[in-house]
């Protein structure tokens, strides 16, 4: 009887410490998400590791996306291993960022990006405390002129398959699964939707040219137009959809269309879409457009 008299008191404490407002709203903790394109140049820079970190503390990122090459030389897999321990220690996530335009076809574009995957998850085996957290997808089949084109999704089954595919290999080895996506294939039918947002645990919405800074727009003007788009997406995305198993979404910025107004912007993602549940955060494109010589993507 006093044990369950002291459980019950427990259970009855953290439930009234959980409940205080300052509390709940600490538990709310959003992805802040930056792309580190051409790492093999980025990382061979003086100090890069610390210039990394220091850059993400500093803008509150909490993950970064490192590109990884087909192929990664002892010097090159050393560099790796030197970014991705000191930001451990800042509490910094790090995915492996593998691009593709043509990784929907079956076949050896398709086996060519899963072998990145692999070759990420034999990285990880082999540096068990600098392990890469995540993969996150850069396929882009829209580029092909094939698939251009408002509406033209005819290449969403095999985009989702690749996926589909990637995510088999990386969750059993703990790795989470995140893949950029465009808007318009959010503009498809409920069906479609439902493939893509079934296929991974995350996706990134590249919100991109809404606004630039050469359209003289005011900055109230700025962000009511990314808080009514990025709200709409996000409903645009999810509606009729009745799966629970879908997709957290981030959303995407790049510098070039706010440039030194970025950081209230990517803040005024969160604070209009913190409510929505679907909302994963934000992920700025990207750390080279930041560097005193940037290193292109």
């Amino acid at each position: 009887m006093r044990i369950n008299a002291r459980i019950f008191c427990v259970v009855a404490l953290l439930q009234a410490v959980c409940s205080l407002p300052g509390l709940a709203q600490d538990a709310w903790l959003p992805v802040h998400g930056l792309w580190v394109w051409k790492s093999p140049t980025v990382l061979a820079a003086p100090h890069a590791a610390e210039a990394l970190r220091d850059f993400c503390q500093a803008q509150s990122i909490n993950e970064v996306y490192i590109s990884v090459p087909r192929s990664v030389d002892s010097e090159e897999e050393g560099r790796l291993v030197g970014v991705i321990r000191p930001l451990h220690a800042a509490h910094i996530r790090v995915e492996a960022l593998l691009s593709s335009t043509e990784a929907d076809e079956p076949g050896k574009h398709r086996d060519l990006l899963l072998d990145k995957v692999r070759n990420i998850l034999a990285f990880n085996q082999k540096h068990s405390g600098a392990r890469f957290d995540g993969i996150h997808l850069d396929v882009e089949p829209q580029q092909r002129p094939e698939n251009k084109g408002p509406g033209n999704l005819r290449f969403l089954p095999g985009l989702t398959d690749a996926f589909r595919a990637v995510r088999a290999l990386a969750e059993p080895a703990g790795l989470t699964v995140n893949a950029d996506i465009q808007n318009k294939l959010l503009k498809g039918s409920v069906e479609q939707r439902q493939m893509l947002l079934s296929a991974v645990p995350r996706v990134t919405l590249m919100l991109y040219e809404l606004d630039n800074p050469e359209d003289g727009h005011s900055a109230e003007q700025q962000e009511e137009t990314l808080r009514t788009a990025s709200g709409n997406f996000l409903a645009t995305a999810y509606k009729d959809i009745s799966d629970v198993h879908l997709a957290r979404m981030a959303i995407a910025l790049r510098t070039a269309d706010y440039a030194a107004r970025m950081p209230e912007m990517l803040r005024l993602l969160d604070d209009a879409n913190r409510a929505n549940p679907h909302y994963l955060g934000w992920a700025r494109h990207s750390y080279n457009d930041t560097m005193a010589t940037p290193a292109g993507q």
